[in-house]
């Protein structure tokens, strides 16, 4: 008789391993240094150890975007993903409670009349995210008067602010930093327009009993510490471990 671990093992590794969605868009979440180098990140180390749990192979499927890991995770193209937790995206995609929260800052010239947070939303103003982002996505319906400008993807958010002569960049806050540094000229607004919870998912046809289990894994991981150090082995100063699920 097949137990429930079998049962598991062959809902998260249908195809023989665990394929895992790694977005690399997000450099706090994972990072590639160059095509041939392994991807390494606090993603990375979840997932490897998620395989491990289940005595699975790990497939890492790498992605450039969070939009195209997202629509994986629909398409059941893979067998978990890491991506931010939104209405939008919450179709087709059943999410643990978030493992990481980031902060989402803006970018402007050092001589912009957008001095804080509250000049980005103003007629003339067009602000550039990365197309299908969770800051796509939260500032699509928030913003009312500022024009959004979609970038390829999130890594080059300010090289198509630089390029189109935009108003605003918006982004992952240490990402903005590391490119206000290869540009001159350029300063990060202080404060966040919004803190980006970061989960793991499975497809939405997946069972609850497979839910259950990669949300008591997050919970894990975030309790005994793992995420954390994760974080800090890949020196990442710009998220923090996300809060115990609420009982």
């Amino acid at each position: 008789m097949e137990t429930t671990s079998d049962k598991l093992v062959r809902e998260f590794a249908s195809a023989g391993k665990l394929r895992a969605s790694i977005n690399l868009g997000n450099p706090i979440l994972a990072r590639q240094p160059a095509p041939s180098a392994k991807p390494a990140g606090v993603s990375v180390d979840l997932a490897t150890e998620f395989a491990r749990r289940l005595g699975v192979e790990i497939e890492l499927v790498l992605f450039d975007a969070a939009g195209k890991a997202a629509e994986a995770l629909k398409n059941r193209d893979v067998d978990i993903g890491f991506v931010a937790l939104d209405p939008l995206r919450g179709e087709g995609i059943r999410f643990s409670h978030p493992y990481v929260q980031i902060e989402g800052s803006y970018l402007v010239r050092a001589g912009s009349p957008v001095a804080s947070n509250d000049d980005v939303d103003q007629l003339g103003n067009r602000v550039t995210v990365g197309a299908g982002s969770a800051y796509d996505l939260h500032l699509s319906r928030s913003l009312k008067h500022a024009q959004i400008v979609r970038a390829p993807t999130s890594p080059t958010v300010v090289d198509t602010f630089i390029e189109q002569q935009l108003e605003v960049a918006a982004g992952v806050r240490q990402q903005l930093e590391h490119d206000a540094q290869r540009f001159p000229g350029l300063r990060v607004l202080d404060g966040r327009f919004m803190v980006i919870n970061q989960a793991m998912g499975i497809p939405g046809q997946y069972s609850d009993e497979a839910w259950r289990f990669l949300s008591a894994f997050i919970e894990e991981m975030k309790q005994t510490g793992f995420v954390a150090r994760s974080l800090a082995h890949h020196r990442i100063d710009g998220a923090v471990v996300a809060p115990a699920a609420p009982l």
